[in-house]
């Protein structure tokens, strides 16, 4: 099985260093919140560049503001949120004459989603990915998140390993997911084991099923990938006349035999549309 980077503190992959006199409150500081600061001014311009312009970009982690001002420049507004008050101190003094950047320390998890339009960028820690990814999933007015990443959860959500993850699934009624540029791990200090890569969540204007399918899509998606039987067509078949399996996997142009993770979203929705 496939593991995925995006839950737990994964702070171990950081490539250790010997400490002659022991880690210091401020190195414990800094691998407990998964701080790993991009330093390197190409990647920084990547993932501006892949984000865009917005009237409002909300910042996960911002750190030590290396992304904050290259989102300045092409938002009207940035609010950057830093949870270690040592770093948002040195960003509110760094940011202070800039009237395009809003420093609050705290957790941006516990941000409240604006009610204007707005878009979410961020060098994310690993450590809490999924709780990152879910929040903007549910901001109904987010427009896009562009999210730095370990490069296996990127490549596993964008369906970059030719399989799909329910998550991906799930959401891509309302959601499209894209792999865009790998940032290498020297990108950052300290340096993590891994890679990074940057996807981009977009939030579509029109949801793709009626509003009234979400329950449905939901129940219809979790019950395909619960493995019953071995493959999508079996699990379908325990609850769906076979018959009816079999004619909307031709409709889907997906075969019988199909393993649900190889099942590409825009199949499932012909799936659910025949089925359901």
């Amino acid at each position: 099985m496939a593991k995925s980077f995006a839950h737990g503190n994964y702070s171990h992959t950081q490539k250790k260093v010997k400490q002659s006199g022991g880690r210091t409150q401020r190195d414990l500081d800094r691998r407990r919140l998964s701080q790993n600061f991009l330093v390197d001014r190409h990647a920084v311009r990547l993932v501006a560049e892949a984000s865009g312009t917005h009237e409002l970009v909300l910042e996960p982690g911002a750190g030590e503001g290396a992304l904050t001002h290259a989102l300045a420049d092409r938002s009207d507004k940035v609010v950057a949120y830093e949870i270690d008050p040592l770093l948002a101190a040195k960003l509110g003094a760094r940011s202070r004459d800039h009237d395009r950047i809003e420093v609050v320390k705290g957790d941006f998890l516990a941000a409240r989603v604006p009610r204007e339009p707005f878009g979410v960028a961020g060098n994310i820690p690993y450590s809490i990915t999924s709780k990152i990814v879910d929040w903007c999933l549910s901001a109904p007015t987010l427009t896009s998140a562009t999210l730095l990443t370990q490069r296996e959860y990127a490549r596993k959500r964008t369906g970059d390993y030719g399989r799909w993850s329910m998550l991906t699934v799930l959401s891509w009624p309302s959601h499209s997911w894209r792999l865009l540029d790998t940032v290498g791990r020297d990108s950052f200090r300290p340096v993590p084991a891994v890679d990074s890569a940057i996807v981009r969540i977009d939030h579509r204007p029109g949801y793709l099923l009626p509003p009234d399918a979400r329950d449905a899509w939901h129940d219809f998606v979790e019950h395909g990938f619960t493995g019953l039987g071995g493959s999508l067509h079996a699990t379908l078949t325990t609850r769906y006349p076979a018959r009816r399996v079999d004619a909307a996997f031709d409709t889907a142009g997906v075969e019988p035999g199909a393993v649900v993770a190889f099942v590409h979203p825009d199949e499932w929705l012909v799936l659910f549309e025949e089925l359901v």
